[in-house]
């Protein structure tokens, strides 16, 4: 792992120069993003549908945002030097402490006050549906204090679809990104891990309203369980910080 990980200065360069060819190429919708941060440490959890979701988010959004990637990546000599400098931290998706060495350098980039971004589904959907968030963002956001963006992608997979090596030009595609879950809000409600649980599934509701995509209460690659109990859903909420933190949750465990 590198000293400093995360985005570096060749990412907002790199933004500069590919920003005006990626809106030439594609009509990208611009939904919610005046409610980023200015400065500041947060979250951004998409769902993850195709190959160039985190490239098209990291080039609409104003400031430098860190990924997580597959580990996978730095056994090609095509990515292995460039994602990490256009700030991927790669995560040994294996779990256990191999993973927790990539939340540990997330943790850094927040402390840093930057922009962080992880999928909570923990690889793209296969199918185009949304499955069950982990709960890593939910740690980092109660470790650091600081919000977590659903963000609701929709398009990209027409663009570049799995399996596809070549994007498709002229095509349409939506980021949106919806409002800020704050950890405060979760505070003194029981045990942490639980408090963890109930946010990410906040996340993933969200997402879902944004998208319309199909959910599954299960992991991505586990089989769903048809006699469990629905997701949990979460109460509409308008911006405003006071009606916010009377949100009441009612989450899956």
């Amino acid at each position: 792992m590198a000293e400093r990980p995360g985005a570096s200065k060749l990412q907002s360069r790199t933004r500069s120069v590919v920003r005006p060819l990626a809106n030439l190429a594609w009509d990208i919708q611009r939904v919610g993003y005046e409610r980023l941060p200015a400065d500041g440490p947060a979250i951004l959890c998409p769902n993850h549908i195709s190959f160039l979701d985190s490239a098209l988010l990291m080039l609409t959004v104003p400031r430098n945002i860190s990924f997580v990637g597959k580990a996978e990546y730095m056994d090609d000599w095509k990515t292995k030097y460039l994602f990490p400098a256009l700030g991927m931290i790669p995560i040994d998706r294996s779990g256990g402490s191999k993973s927790q060495a990539a939340l540990d350098a997330a943790e850094q980039v927040l402390k840093r006050g930057e922009l962080f971004g992880i999928y909570p589904e923990g690889t793209r959907s296969r199918d185009g549906d949304l499955y069950k968030g982990r709960t890593g963002a939910a740690r980092l956001a109660t470790s650091i204090g600081c919000p977590i963006f659903p963000v609701g992608i929709t398009g990209t997979d027409e663009i570049q679809p799995i399996g596809s090596n070549v994007p498709k030009w002229g095509k349409t595609c939506r980021i949106e990104i919806g409002r800020a879950i704050r950890p405060e809000r979760y505070a003194g409600r029981g045990a942490e891990h639980l408090a963890w649980r109930s946010m990410v599934d906040e996340v993933m509701f969200e997402i879902r309203e944004m998208t319309g995509q199909t959910y599954h209460n299960v992991y991505s690659g586990e089989q769903e369980d048809e006699s469990a109990p629905p997701a949990g859903k979460v109460g509409t909420v308008a911006d405003d910080p006071a009606t916010d933190r009377e949100l009441e949750l009612v989450a899956a465990g």
